[in-house]
């Protein structure tokens, strides 16, 4: 039987808000070239026009091992897959109101290219391996697994500014939709 990537298991745990990125919007961002998977490296702060760039913990492999025991029951730990999906799924939705995607986790640019090309995804996928956007901006991680990863958030940038914050970010199976929804409706200052 094959599961559908996109589905999440019912009763996941609802992260709550614990202001960990309030001082995220109307920050500027760090100048921090990170290997993208659209080749070479990429800097948020560089990036041109609106940018809706979201992080996320850890994006699995079909009859790869979660990263941590309990996985599921980390708030907001499950659900890569799904977002990085829906995200695909809204680009040209995004496109259309003149706002690029970038995705950003802490796998290994190598891991990136394999989920890049796995999913189809039309927008490139940014690594943070070493955590250094992570303490330039002081994103929210939890540590799983004897990793540090990333909270799953999502910013609208521009001109090397943060916009506007989303987090913390439930379902992520949806939250695609909802950032378009939110941008469409003028909701991005």
């Amino acid at each position: 039987m094959t599961v559908d990537p996109r589905t999440l298991p019912p009763g996941l745990p609802e992260p709550e808000d614990d202001g960990a990125a309030d001082h995220l919007a109307g920050a500027p961002v760090p100048d921090v070239a990170l290997p993208s998977t659209a080749g070479g490296t990429a800097s948020l702060a560089r990036l041109e026009g609106p940018v809706v760039a979201f992080a996320f913990p850890w994006a699995g492999r079909p009859g790869e091992a979660l990263p941590a025991e309990g996985w599921d029951a980390i708030p907001g730990a499950r659900g890569c897959t799904a977002e990085a999906c829906g995200f695909g799924d809204a680009c040209a939705g995004l496109r259309g109101l003149g706002v690029e995607v970038v995705g950003v986790s802490v796998q290994s640019p190598e891991r990136q290219a394999e989920i890049v090309a796995r999913l189809g995804l039309p927008y490139p996928l940014l690594s943070d391996e070493r955590g250094e956007l992570a303490a330039a901006m002081g994103l929210p991680t939890f540590a799983a697994g004897r990793r540090t990863l990333l909270r799953r958030l999502t910013m609208l940038l521009d001109d090397g500014v943060v916009r506007r914050v989303w987090y913390p970010v439930f379902p992520p199976d949806r939250h695609a939709e909802r950032v378009v929804a939110d941008l469409r409706a003028g909701a991005a200052a």
